[in-house]
This record gives structure tokens, C-alpha cells and sequence, in this order.
């Protein structure tokens, strides 16, 4: 039987390309996200190959419970977790931030991933295998003018994977890190609050990372031997030498 592995955040960007990756490499999709609309399109377009989808939003620790204990038995051996589901809210410097998109980035961003993997890892110690890759984020290795707090939420994953990765060893389940730099996908839109404009003017004159090119180095990661762990990985476009160096054309 192929493997399974569980993706949060897979309506979209980076969770939906990697669902759509690791269903070419074999296995079979546990989609999550809030919106079931989008995961039901998923779905149809992985019409030949098994896919359960979960709607909730990761910030409802009750919910991911309840969710995850829903499994049927055949979806129970959950092979990969990929904990992709985040956001950025707002883009401002500490004295003028808001309390609201602060919640947010913290709430989703660090308290869902623990909430997910908190209900996934008992499927994976189960059977003493298993792989966790938790989608940081440039922003976690350095922090950037008015990125405070989103910095501090994925400087948190960071902490987490090595904490996970230190918790886990004894018991079989590999922990891998990927901090992507500049992806065009949704994100700069949502942390615009729907600025279009303002968020395409962010990937303008350079070549940034598409959600396809994380997706294959999550297919990568966990698809080495079970002897080896890619541990953290940083990924940059060719035109991004750090957080807020960029080669942008005229």
C-alpha cells in the first residue's frame, strides 16, 4: 500500500503544489484547510489517486483533534506531515502593529502547527516511522524592518523543528526544516489584506520562487533513504541574497 502523507494548508500556494507533487511520487493525499470548496477541486484534479481532505482551520486546536481522530482506519498510517499551513499579517513596525495580525501570525503560524502535530504524532508513533517537514521561512534566520512579529512566529518553527528533531530521534521520526525565501504565491496578498497591487509590486522585476519549486524539494526530503534526514534546508531565488537583498531588473 503507498504511502500517506498529510498536508496542511493544501488549498493553496505551496500546500496545494505539494499535494499535487507527492501524489505524482506515489502517495496518497490527506489534504487539509479551511476552505472545503478548494479542497474539493483538489481533489477532482487527483481523481486518480486516493485523496481524503479534512476541513478546519489550525487554530482551532478542538477541531484538528477532532479532525484527525476522524480518520477512517485505512488513512491512519500517516507516513509525512507537512506543516504548511501559515500567513503574514501586515507589515508594520512594532509601535504601530496590530494586536489583531498579531494573533493571527502567532495563533497559526505556531500554536496550529503544534495543534496538528500534537494530533498527528501518536499515527507515527504508532509505528515508530515517520517524517515531519515544517515549512519556516528566511524571516525565521533574520528578521527584516517591520517583520517583528511574523519573524518571531517562524524564528519559533525554527526552535520547534530542533526541538522536535531532538524529542524524536529516539523513536524513529525524521524532523526536516524548509525556509523558503521570495515565493510568489498568495501570501503577499493576504499580508496586504487584499492589495493586489501592492502585493505584485513585491515579485516585480525578478524571477522569485514559485510554489512548484518548494514542492519539489518536499518531494526530495522525503523521499531520501530512511537513513538520511535533510534537516533544514534554505531556498532563495538566484535574484535574493538575504531577507531584504534583492536584485530587482529596471
Amino acid at each position: 500500500m503507498s504511502k500517506i502523507a498529510l498536508i496542511t494548508g493544501a488549498t493553496s500556494g505551496i500546500g496545494h503544489a505539494t499535494a499535487l507533487e507527492l501524489a505524482k511520487k506515489g502517495y496518497r493525499i490527506i489534504a487539509t484547510g479551511r476552505r472545503a470548496e478548494r479542497l474539493e477541486e483538489l481533489k477532482q484534479q487527483l481523481a486518480d489517486v486516493p485523496v481524503y481532505t479534512l476541513t478546519f482551520d489550525v487554530r482551532d486546536n478542538a477541531a484538528v483533534q477532532q479532525a484527525i481522530a476522524s480518520l477512517p482506519e485505512a488513512w491512519r498510517q500517516v507516513e509525512v506531515l507537512v506543516n504548511n499551513a501559515g500567513n503574514a499579517h501586515g507589515l508594520a513596525p512594532i509601535q504601530e502593529g496590530s494586536v489583531e495580525d498579531w494573533d493571527a501570525m502567532i495563533d497559526i503560524n505556531v500554536k496550529g502547527l503544534l495543534y496538528v502535530t500534537k494530533a498527528v504524532l501518536p499515527l507515527m508513533l504508532a509505528h515508530q516511522k515517520g517524517h515531519i517537514v515544517n515549512i519556516g521561512s528566511i524571516a525565521g534566520k533574520e528578521v527584516y524592518p517591520n517583520g517583528n512579529v511574523y519573524s518571531a512566529s517562524k524564528f519559533a518553527v525554527d526552535a520547534l523543528t530542533r526541538g522536535m528533531r531532538i524529542d524524536l530521534v529516539q523513536e524513529g521520526i525524521r524532523v526536516s526544516e524548509v525556509n523558503p525565501g521570495l515565493v510568489e504565491t498568495e501570501f503577499s496578498e493576504v499580508r496586504f489584506k487584499g492589495d493586489k497591487e501592492r502585493a505584485a509590486s513585491v515579485y516585480k522585476g525578478l524571477d522569485a520562487l514559485q510554489a512548484q519549486d518548494i514542492a519539489e524539494l518536499i518531494a526530495f526530503i522525503v523521499t531520501r533513504p530512511a537513513h538520511v534526514n535533510l534537516a533544514e534546508v534554505l531556498v532563495l531565488p538566484t535574484a535574493q541574497a538575504a531577507a531584504t537583498i534583492l536584485h530587482k531588473k529596471q
